[in-house]
């Protein structure tokens, strides 16, 4: 499983915002795609409520007017103002560009298609022809398992374990480990390989750990599914119970010898770099030899153990275990993660437990959602190539970078205005700041999929070959040179990341349109929007993790220890102000886990709202844009129009687990509480709930 991971290494934005003409409120833009004044005043008032007080509770003021006119869809768990709709929108452009594709391989001279161009587009247009082809899907209904599941009948010591998982990781079977080809962290230039601890089925070893009683009855609920999937495989119904009850004791042991998520995000203890001999005295029982030979890559030795301590105790569990169970457990990961290339029957299972039990979604997506989904997970940057060419305006990246260094002169200019901060601390953190290297819109040098080998008509095997293709991908980094003009997103994505290893920011083309991003936006708009994303970026480079990096991506000190012992002073606060927020009565945000991404919002905001201001010096001021809103008011309105949301009960709770960001409600709520100019915005007055006597600063 060596794809490119975030685990704590690549900091995201959980942003979704899709590329499309149309608005959040669902009217049509023009077709000059221009945006009039009235228009986007109309959309920012008609999404709040105005007769809330902005000083006792924000969110309600900026978001009240969408979150009492609209509802959650059936098929989501989460709907948000900022990119919800519009990504429905999005994701129906791509997909006219995939039936253009798919209609390409029904023609007879398709196949003689020779450039590199036609034949990516041959390419798209088989993955996603055959994702829709439900009556093959059907008719095929677990038969293309029948390899595999052989494969997994071989199991009968470590060796032939080992082996089996590495075919397994090649499609991306999530057993026992995870991996990921990543920058060597003591040399960011080079690749090595990452083994994380894995293996799990539940979102999160909290759920096979805790006392929380919800938690207790999704595990039951597991045990039932897991049973549910072994029966539709043809186990005997109490054969399969009695194999799934072996199987989630088995899981929770994993999950025992587990770090807690939390401790996850501790980036130095994540480094423990081995050779190949070193590996192997650490799991003296486990033979790699016939893992890195069974994955395709024998010669592979340039190792990084993040979690050294759940291969030892993976290790003694093998040895204690009948081969008879690991055959069980290897058979459930593989039908549970290929439930979805499967007939109807496979499919609707996995929704009822992950979909319905666990997020609360009444409804599945309809299908050619879910194969647009699957053919940009294939595909992904080959499909960008063609919806660049259409739909990303070509003057977006100069004025995103003009907005980008309005941000990175904000963060410099507010540096000696932190009393927790020495001077010689302080000029490092300007030289990393103008060190960070910009992403814009998309890959200078695009990704060849043409060896890829896919079959017309064959789901199952188009998925695992696209899968396979990753891997190799990955793989054949390790012990290579990092690649500068590789991206971590596709440009479709409606995203934004940092990159510790590579000192970099990234913002694809789909995050460079409304409500974030337009040409006719006033400024305060665009600020408040993507400027306050550009900000949360730039602060993820200064956050409790990303400041352990040096400007070159290098993992080493290079703070005064006095500066880090103040550093972490500040960081306690914010992670007790968003511990106390809850999400319901008992259920709160884990401060810890989300801490660096809390860092980086309240950051963003800060470095933007400063970053407009020297935009506002560099031009003549105008009239207000929105009635009855200052434009420093409508700064931290559209900031907070950015999070409007509805969720399920299901899906917050699930989030507060296993997302390193807070929900919401509280990424509003936290920047805004802990920003003076919005107090002085609007007139809050100290002591009021969003102008607390006592705020936290980091940055």
């Amino acid at each position: 499983m060596l794809r490119c991971l975030c685990v704590a290494l690549v900091a995201c934005l959980a942003f979704g915002l899709p590329l499309s003409a149309a608005d959040s409120t669902g009217e049509t833009a023009p077709t000059d795609g221009r945006m009039t004044q009235e228009r986007i005043a109309h959309d920012v008032l008609s999404s709040m409520d105005q007769q809330a007080d902005p000083c006792q509770d924000f969110y309600q003021y900026a978001c009240g007017g969408w979150l009492a006119s609209e509802e959650l869809p059936g098929d989501q768990t989460r709907w948000a103002r900022s990119f919800s709709v519009i990504q429905e929108r999005n994701r129906g452009i791509v997909r006219d560009l995939l039936e253009e594709a798919a209609a390409t391989v029904r023609d007879a001279k398709a196949e003689a298609a020779t450039s590199a161009q036609d034949l990516e587009q041959l390419l798209i247009g088989k993955f996603y022809a055959s994702c829709m082809d439900t009556e093959a899907v059907e008719a095929a209904g677990s038969k293309p398992l029948a390899g595999l599941l052989a494969e997994i009948e071989t199991v009968k010591d470590s060796k032939s374990l080992m082996r089996v998982t590495g075919l397994l990781h090649r499609h991306e079977v999530g057993a026992v480990f995870a991996g990921a080809a990543l920058p060597d962290f003591k040399r960011p230039e080079m690749n090595i390989a990452f083994f994380f601890q894995g293996g799990l089925g539940m979102p999160d070893r909290d759920y096979y750990v805790s006392d929380d009683e919800a938690k207790k009855e999704l595990l039951t609920a597991y045990e039932a599914y897991v049973a549910q999937m072994l029966q539709l495989l043809g186990d005997p119904a109490p054969e399969a119970q009695a194999k799934a009850r072996q199987i989630v004791a088995f899981e929770t042991r994993l999950a025992e010898s587990s770090r807690p998520r939390d401790e996850m995000r501790v980036i130095e203890k994540l480094y423990n770099k081995l050779d190949r001999s070193g590996l192997q005295k650490l799991t003296p029982g486990l033979p790699w030899d016939a893992y890195f030979a069974a994955i395709g890559h024998p010669e592979m030795r340039e190792i990084s153990v993040a979690t050294p301590e759940f291969f030892s105790a993976f290790d003694s569990l093998v040895a204690d275990t009948e081969p008879s169970l690991l055959r069980d457990y290897l058979r459930w990961h593989l039908v549970n993660d290929t439930a979805d290339l499967l007939s109807s029957d496979f499919v609707d299972a996995r929704f009822d437990f992950f979909g319905r039990k666990v997020q609360g979604q009444r409804e599945m997506e309809p299908r050619w959602k879910r194969c647009v989904n699957a053919t940009q997970g294939a595909l992904g940057e080959a499909i960008g190539q063609l919806y660049v060419a259409e739909n990303f305006a070509g003057n977006s990246k100069q004025v995103a970078l003009e907005m980008i260094h309005d941000i990175e002169t904000a963060f410099e200019s507010n540096l000696p205005q932190l009393s927790w901060m020495d001077d010689i601390t302080r000029q490092r953190a300007v030289e990393k700041a103008k060190a960070v290297g910009n992403k814009i819109g998309y890959p200078d040098v695009w990704r060849d999929y043409s060896q890829m080998q896919l079959k017309a008509g064959d789901f199952f095997h188009n998925s695992l070959a696209a899968m396979a293709f990753e891997f190799d991908r990955n793989a054949n980094k390790v012990g290579e040179k990092v690649d500068p003009h590789e991206w971590g997103m596709t440009p479709q994505m409606v995203n934004a990341y940092y990159n510790p290893l590579q000192n970099e920011i990234a913002f694809p083309a789909g995050i460079l349109q409304p409500p974030f991003f337009h040409r006719d936006f006033p400024a305060a708009m665009s600020y408040g929007a993507i400027g306050a994303v550009m900000g949360h970026e730039l602060s993820h480079g200064f956050d409790d993790q990303g400041r352990k990096f040096a400007p070159d991506g290098q993992l080493r000190l290079w703070w005064e220890e006095t500066a880090s012992q103040r550093f972490e002073e500040q960081a306690a606060c914010v992670e007790e102000l968003y511990s106390s927020y809850e999400v319901e009565p008992g259920v709160r945000v884990n401060g810890k886990l989300t801490l660096g991404e809390n860092i980086a919002d309240i950051g963003g905001v800060k470095q933007a709202f400063k970053a407009y201001q020297i935009w506002k010096g560099r031009h003549e001021p105008a009239t207000a844009a929105v009635p009855g809103l200052t434009d420093e008011q409508l700064f931290f309105v559209s900031f907070g129009q950015v999070w409007c949301s509805l969720s399920t009960p299901e899906q917050e709770r699930l989030q507060v687990t296993t997302d390193s960001h807070s929900p919401a409600r509280f990424r509003v709520l936290g920047p805004i509480t802990n920003n003076a100019a919005f107090a002085e915005a609007f007139q809050c007055a100290e002591g009021t709930p969003m102008h607390p006597k006592t705020t936290c600063e980091v940055w």
